[in-house]
């Protein structure tokens, strides 16, 4: 069921997101060569919990038989890694990776989840415009994140710009509501077509998050039941804000 905010809640989310906006902000500080993954989560969590909220992401369950709960305060996906990565102390980070990072801060009972891919030093040409391309896709879906249209018209600019450029979206996963859930109706894809699903309205809070990949669309999942691989071993990158639907513009609400 899709929940529509009160001021109240509308209050809390805002205040949680501003610390996963300030987290970023932080942690991108922390992305170099040399430092592990595994080293660069507990840089990730310290932060969170400094500045106030809980890592929402530790010890999430899914509830899919025979995948562990996830063990770390963020996703790091590197390279042909698209999403849900594990940290790992051997995950030593290179320049010029690709360098995905997703987070969910909990405060006061509201999820704040956003997701960015950082480049490390200067990285290739092809690197840059990929994070470029998956970060525009969002913009892309928020100019229809309106009252008025339909979560299928997000969907549809989202995928319809990534094709554009010569990439590929990732369809197994897919955007989502948040609110007092990490994960809450309605779903978002980033593929589909226009005027179709429910209607948006103010109130509602979501996440728009595209996930493209350099290549073919098709993945695998690594042995640890959680980190999504290209299958041909192409670059991915990933971005995401929380949004809030009013009754004009969207509000970014993970950006400051």
């Amino acid at each position: 069921m899709v929940t529509i905010k009160s001021k109240k809640e509308i209050a809390l989310m805002e205040d949680v997101c501003k610390i996963v906006a300030v987290f970023y902000e932080e942690l991108e500080k922390k992305v170099r060569p040399g430092i592990s993954t595994y080293e660069l989560d507990k840089e990730a969590e310290k932060i969170m919990r400094d500045l106030g909220a809980i890592p929402a992401q530790i010890g999430y369950n899914p509830g899919i038989k025979g995948i562990p709960p996830f063990p770390s305060a963020t996703c790091i996906s590197v390279n042909d890694e698209v999403i849900h990565g594990i940290p790992h102390k051997n995950h030593i980070i290179k320049e010029g990776d690709v360098v995905s990072i997703d987070t969910v801060a909990l405060k006061n009972g509201y999820h704040g989840d956003a997701a960015r891919t950082f480049i490390v030093g200067k990285g290739s040409e092809e690197a840059q415009r990929l994070v470029k391309v998956t970060k525009q896709a969002f913009y892309e879906g928020l100019k229809f994140a309106k009252p008025g249209y339909r979560i299928g018209d997000i969907s549809h600019a989202v995928g319809e710009y990534v094709n554009s450029q010569g990439y590929s979206v990732l369809k197994e996963f897919q955007g989502h509501g948040i609110g007092k859930e990490m994960h809450e109706d309605p779903g978002i894809p980033n593929f589909g077509k226009a005027g179709r699903g429910i209607r948006i309205e103010p109130g509602m809070t979501l996440c728009i998050e595209p996930m493209v990949i350099q290549g073919k669309p098709d993945i695998w999942e690594m042995d640890d039941g959680w980190t999504i691989v290209t299958d041909d071993g192409t670059l991915a990158a990933h971005y995401e804000n929380t949004i809030l639907i009013t009754e004009n513009e969207p509000k970014i609400l993970t950006i400051r």
